[in-house]
């Protein structure tokens, strides 16, 4: 499993309507509100590496209110 948080800069107005809908994105495990430079960490879990860019194109960015985002993958377990 691939795990990346991927830190999220979000339109004040949109907080709440962003949140909402990164609760229900699939491949996203935990959505978390936080203060600081970001406004929203969402945690994604995939099967494998490659699938990463999909759920971030495809499903974060295109939230409406969602300004940039920062992406961090982790490094895979060694076996």
């Amino acid at each position: 499993m691939i795990k990346a948080f991927v830190l999220i800069v979000v339109d004040p107005a949109k907080t709440i309507q962003v949140y909402d809908k990164l609760r229900a994105v699939a491949g996203i495990s935990e959505v978390y509100q936080v203060m600081g430079p970001y406004d929203i960490v969402a945690v994604v879990e995939v099967a494998n590496l490659t699938d990463v860019p999909s759920v971030i194109s495809k499903h974060i960015r295109a939230v409406e209110g969602i300004e940039s985002t920062t992406t961090c993958v982790t490094f895979p377990e060694a076996s």
